[in-house]
């Protein structure tokens, strides 16, 4: 295995303790800092964006730890289609600790973020030997508006753990690399599985470590990468061989993730190759733009599928291609190698090549691969100042003056993560023809009791997205709170075929069944019952309106029946009442008798099971 020949002095040697002090200082501040900053966000509440998901519907995560349910955290059914088993555990240990107060489900994320800003100050300070410089790529890790998304998201809970562990395995890795040995390699392999089952965006760290091998860490003797030096082949091919197992798991984590997209249908395999990789191209830039002038930032982008020209695409293609020129013109500074390498290399899973979702890309996805560029540019900008002699005062004015603007942006972005409403009105307002974002937008003004200012934005989702299920659902449920049924039927029939999951195929066919058995179709309500109940069986919703429809015609066996199941997955005083009628009609008075007694037991204030219930003993009575 390659050793470590030339490593950066950790400590100064003249002045090892003040050298310690400095650190751990810079790291408190630091990490103080990224918390205080993210405060606000505990205000901030769930948002039906993913939130549902992963927290607010999650029937797995609402019943907190539990034997089954790590079992379930472990498998691939999930409602994410992702494979991330300890985030899952960590929002269940969320739910036991703050049950559903968004402000404790917050607080975990914060704590994580300001947990990484202080590992990565001390990751970089103790491979290069630069505190000031590692405190300021660290600082801007913390204050950069793009990383909001990451931290403010309760549903991106998986970012911030991922990078936890992620830094946690780079430490041990330099800690291998001083002095190789299989406990430590192991340490390696461990934290590197532990930030796999985080999020898959990790998986390109086996590629990150040896980057880390080129610069800082001069594991390739010292060679330098140009014409007049050949390259160490042997050293090279010696460090791959020595992160096959991280490939091996990266691999995994990838078939994995591949197979869970594949079987959930979240792989958006009808978007052809060039359009992927048009916005591939155009997204490489963005982003750097972005990171240098972060505007209209939004929760969703939508993607342009074949809406981008090709002269943006070239564009964007001279300017990647005249960046990675300047690298290579000056590799001497290998830090600006390992930044731009780090940046395309980090982000290439999440680019749009293999496209999962509607997204044309997301400031999440920039969390890790911004690293690489803030390394490249502090370094660059560092050397620069001492070259020109720069005083350190001017350096440290415009290093402020810059952050400064990054702090109040993201103060102004962790407060559009307020709520549901916020959020999605200014994504509204950052983008356009977003589909997405009117169809979250018209949900939160549903939840808001404003079905009638929905529908509009509903109407515009299934226009700018006419294969999304959720657009034809949310525009049915507004069209039937105000009682236009037959428009609503039509968007019910039309998100079915659509749906992938089948809970939510379940609540089209009963929302279905609910019209129909309206205009007293009822062979048409039970044929919409029968297919909700068989898509999710423990729905005690659908088998109360089977009964009551099965009682209005008559089938009073059958009615009961249906009753009797719905009271099985739950009891309710109102479901009580409906057995008793069925028993009553049927001419059983006793069994009625015992139905309106347990409505009682239930709710004592219920006056239509007390009075049934009279009218039954008085009967008794007088004969």
């Amino acid at each position: 295995m390659a050793t470590l020949p030339n490593q950066p002095p950790a400590l100064p040697p003249e002045s090892d303790s003040s050298y310690l002090r400095l650190v751990w200082t810079l790291a408190i501040l630091l990490t103080l800092g990224a918390a205080i900053l993210y405060a606000p966000a505990v205000r901030n509440g769930f948002v039906n964006y993913d939130d549902p998901d992963y927290v607010t519907a999650n029937a797995h995560v609402l019943q907190g730890i539990t034997w089954h349910n790590l079992i379930w955290a472990f498998g691939t059914n999930n409602p994410a289609a992702n494979w991330h088993p300890l985030t899952w555990i960590s929002h269940m240990l969320d739910i036991q600790l703050f049950h559903l107060n968004p402000a404790g489900h917050h607080f975990t994320n914060i704590v994580f973020q300001a947990v990484d800003v202080g590992l990565l100050f001390l990751f970089l300070q103790w491979v290069t030997g630069r505190p000031f410089r590692s405190a300021a790529v660290a600082a801007f890790f913390a204050a950069h508006p793009l990383n909001v998304e990451a931290v403010a998201w309760i549903a991106e809970r998986k970012s911030v753990l991922c990078v936890f562990f992620m830094l946690f395995a780079m430490l041990s890795y330099v800690w291998y690399a001083k002095k190789p040995g299989v406990a430590r390699y192991a340490c390696v392999l461990l934290l590197f599985a532990c930030a796999l089952m985080s999020k898959v965006m990790v998986i390109t760290l086996p590629f990150c470590l040896l980057l880390l091998d080129y610069w800082p860490l001069e594991r390739f003797a010292g060679a330098e990468m140009s014409s007049e030096s050949s390259f160490p082949w042997k050293r090279a091919f010696g460090l791959v061989a020595e992160k096959i197992p991280l490939f091996f798991l990266a691999a995994l984590a990838g078939w994995i993730t591949l197979l869970i997209h594949h079987k959930d249908k979240a792989l958006a395999a009808g978007m052809p190759l060039p359009w992927r990789l048009k916005n591939a191209v155009y997204s490489y830039v963005v982003y750097l733009g972005k990171a240098i002038w972060p505007s209209n930032l939004a929760v969703f982008y939508p993607h342009p599928e074949n809406g981008l020209s090709w002269a943006a695409v070239a564009i964007s293609a001279i300017i990647l291609a005249a960046i990675s020129a300047a690298v290579w013109r000056y590799r001497s500074r290998k830090y600006l190698v390992f930044g731009w390498l780090w940046f395309l290399g980090t982000m290439f899973p999440m680019i749009g090549v293999v496209q999962s979702g509607r997204q044309g890309m997301a400031d999440r996805y920039a969390y890790v691969p911004l690293i690489g560029i803030f390394i490249a540019v502090i370094w660059l900008l560092g050397e620069t100042a001492v070259r020109m002699k720069l005083k350190e005062g001017i350096v440290l004015v415009a290093f402020a003056v810059v952050l400064f603007s990054y702090l109040c942006v993201t103060e102004i972005q962790i407060g559009y993560w307020k709520n549901s409403y916020t959020l999605f009105a200014h994504a509204l307002a950052a983008t356009k023809n977003n589909g997405i974002a009117e169809n979250n937008f018209g949900a939160a003004l549903m939840a808001r009791g404003e079905p009638q200012l929905a529908e509009p934005h509903f109407l515009a989702a299934v226009q700018l997205v006419p294969d999304e299920a959720s657009a034809h659902y949310n525009l049915g449920l507004a069209l039937q709170l105000q009682s236009r049924w037959n428009e609503a039927a039509i968007e019910y029939e039309q998100a079915i075929p659509l749906f992938s999951d089948p809970f939510e195929e379940e609540h089209a066919h009963h929302n279905l069944a609910v019209i129909y058995a309206n205009q007293k179709k009822y062979g048409m309500a039970l044929t919409q019952l029968d297919k909700a109940i068989a898509l999710n069986p423990g729905v005690r919703n659908n088998y109360t309106l089977r009964g009551k429809i099965e009682r209005q015609s008559w089938n009073y066996d059958a009615a009961a029946g249906d009753f009797l199941r719905a009271l099985q997955i739950a009891p309710s005083p109102d479901v009580y009442f409906e057995l008793g009628q069925a028993f009553e009609a049927k001419g059983d008075s006793a069994g009625a008798s015992n139905a309106y007694l347990s409505a009682l037991r239930l709710d004592p204030g219920m006056s239509q099971a007390r009075a049934r219930l009279e009218a039954l003993l008085n009967k008794v009575g007088k004969r």
